[in-house]
């Protein structure tokens, strides 16, 4: 644990929405550092805690730095000037660098970091309780859209909706049915949308961590509709319980783990033809398909498990020593 100042400024991204930040200034860095001597650091950020291990590396030189960051191209617009710069002189000086998706590659191969010292190594999660789940869905279940995360602007979920609304006037044979696990200052706005009389939208609020799965698997496919995320560990939650992910190739997960038409379907959120394609394409897909590609996402994020990742942090240990 580190003692820190923090700061929570607001963030605009160009896309519109707004975040708070947490921007933590640790100052115990360096008399923590003395103390451990470590052989190799692993800072996990391109900001103060880096900094000041490349100052204790003047002290012990022999010291290797691992700069851990997790970010894409997406997630770093609107980010100013300033922390280009300290990026930039930071990654100067550090052995290698870990990120979790190709997008965070070419970001951090802008500031000429060479191939060889960039590692990808994607987000884990334990998905076993996930594993457990029954792949077959009923009638009913097999295209029930399911979100899970944060009620808020960054995710995209008023556009979403919108174009789900429009899909359903286009298709009043249809019943079109969408929960959302999760809570967060849109709810009250979302709840107040219009909506077409055959869709049927599902608020469940906050679900505790351990009752989630429960949750997937009453569902079919999974909509991640994000403007901006690092990752969405989300993606491997509902593979790993066989639901195709509808989802932005904002998120680092959706870019790394879907491949279209055999684990889900993806698109960009404010690129209104590319998510009425996916959108029609994922409710018009049979559900023998959806059964095939249910087998598919399940085999598939068997391999994405916290000790394969902990293989992949490794390689970049070894490479530095």
């Amino acid at each position: 644990m580190q003692r820190s100042l923090t700061f929570q400024p607001m963030w605009r991204h160009p896309q519109g929405f707004q975040e708070q930040l947490f921007i933590h200034l640790p100052y115990d860095t360096l008399p923590a550092l003395a103390r451990y001597q470590p052989d190799v650091i692993i800072s996990g950020e391109l900001g103060p805690r880096t900094l000041q291990a490349v100052l204790y590396r003047r002290l012990r030189p022999h010291t290797r730095i691992i700069a851990w960051v997790t970010l894409s191209e997406h997630t770093e617009q609107g980010r100013g000037r300033a922390r280009s710069i300290l990026r930039r002189v930071l990654l100067r000086q550090v052995d290698a660098v870990i990120v979790n998706g190709s997008s965070g590659v070419r970001y951090i191969a802008r500031y000429g970091v060479p191939a060889e010292r960039i590692f990808c190594v994607p987000n884990p999660v334990d998905v076993s309780p996930w594993l457990a789940l029954p792949l077959e869905r009923t009638a009913e279940q097999a295209h029930r859209l399911l979100y899970v995360g944060r009620l808020v602007q960054l995710k995209g979920l008023t556009t979403f909706l919108d174009r789900l609304n429009a899909w359903a006037r286009l298709h009043p044979d249809r019943t079109v049915q969408c929960w959302l696990a999760g809570d967060g200052p849109l709810r009250a706005d979302l709840e107040r949308l219009p909506l077409a009389p055959n869709v049927q939208i599902r608020f469940l609020g906050n679900v505790p961590y351990t009752l989630l799965p429960q949750v997937y698997g009453q569902a079919g496919i999974l909509a991640f509709p994000t403007l901006s995320d690092t990752w969405g560990l989300v993606v491997n939650e509902a593979l790993a319980a066989g639901l195709p992910v509808l989802g932005s190739r904002y998120s680092q997960a959706v870019e790394e783990l879907i491949s279209a038409g055999e684990t889900g379907w993806t698109f960009r959120t404010d690129h209104a033809g590319e998510l009425d394609a996916a959108l029609h394409t994922a409710l018009t897909t049979t559900p023998a398909e959806l059964d095939r590609m249910r087998a598919a996402a399940r085999a598939y994020i068997r391999s994405v498990t916290p000790e394969a990742v902990a293989a992949g942090m490794m390689e970049a240990v070894r490479y530095v020593t």
